[in-house]
């Protein structure tokens, strides 16, 4: 089960569960201690006791989204860390970061990204590793790790960004570490849609709903596969869908929204 978390916040309507970064006169930057808890929060939304949340929405408090590591509490700590030589201390964080990248990836929930203000560092990854990204024109997206003398390769973002933006696009974010508007971000296909400032986060949500209205072991399946299949050949993956639709077809839903077409009705999914 899902405790109450103490450094976001938490808040549950219906099936969607959604997550509000919420340090707003900070830019909703994270902490060690928020890494750590959203990796549990999501992790445990993989476990047997959270069917009932169905969809998962991503957002911060403010008018900003997410302005990455803070500077003061995690930042200056891994400075300290290098000088000293602690070198397992550094991989131990890298690896803390990385986990909550493989949490979301892995929990079975669509994970919709509300997006405004500034998306920066980690937070630009938190967006990328959400499976859908609503944002707005005036949101200012940039994976900065260059500016502060890092790589782009960061919790995943060397082997996931060129799949939702290409290579090329890529490849410039992370060189450069420059920020790319909405209008921009959209158009390269990193922002799923655009929404005003003060309708995106009802955006994401009614996607969200639209999602946890859905199949939801369906659902499950189709974020398991495409992210398993990044590393099949188109021969592999094909084998692979044949079992995962096999599975899809044994469930009740499958079986209702048949009934519910043949007699010319909406079907209602039961998440079964």
């Amino acid at each position: 089960m899902i405790a109450s978390p103490r450094h976001f916040d938490w808040r549950v309507d219906g099936r969607v569960a959604t997550i509000t970064l919420n340090r707003p006169e900070r830019k909703n930057p994270l902490t060690f201690d928020s890494y750590a808890e959203l990796t549990a929060t999501f992790r445990a939304l993989a476990e047997e006791g959270s069917e009932d949340i169905r969809a998962v929405v991503l957002t911060g408090a403010g008018r900003n989204f997410c302005s990455g590591g803070d500077v003061a509490q995690i930042i200056g700590p891994l400075v300290d860390m290098a000088e000293r030589g602690d070198r397992d201390g550094l991989v131990r964080f890298t690896t803390m970061t990385g986990d909550l990248v493989k949490s979301m990836r892995a929990c079975p929930q669509p994970i919709v990204a509300a997006i405004d203000g500034i998306c920066a560092g980690a937070g630009a990854i938190l967006a990328m590793a959400s499976d859908l990204r609503i944002g707005t024109p005036a949101s200012r997206v940039g994976f900065l790790f260059v500016r502060v003398g890092l790589s782009g390769a960061d919790m995943g973002a060397c082997a996931m960004l060129p799949r939702i933006i290409g290579q090329g696009r890529a490849s410039e974010l992370l060189y450069t570490g420059r920020f790319m508007d909405g209008v921009e971000a959209e158009r390269w296909g990193f922002y799923n849609a655009l929404a005003e400032p003060g309708a995106v986060l009802g955006s994401a949500t009614r996607i969200a709903e639209d999602l946890a209205a859905g199949p939801t072991f369906a659902h499950a399946v189709t974020k398991q596969s495409l992210h398993a299949e990044w590393n099949m050949s188109v021969d592999e993956a094909i084998t692979a869908e044949a079992e995962a639709q096999a599975l899809c077809m044994e469930t009740p839903d499958f079986a209702r929204a048949y009934r519910a077409f043949m007699n010319k009705e909406k079907p209602r999914f039961e998440g079964d």
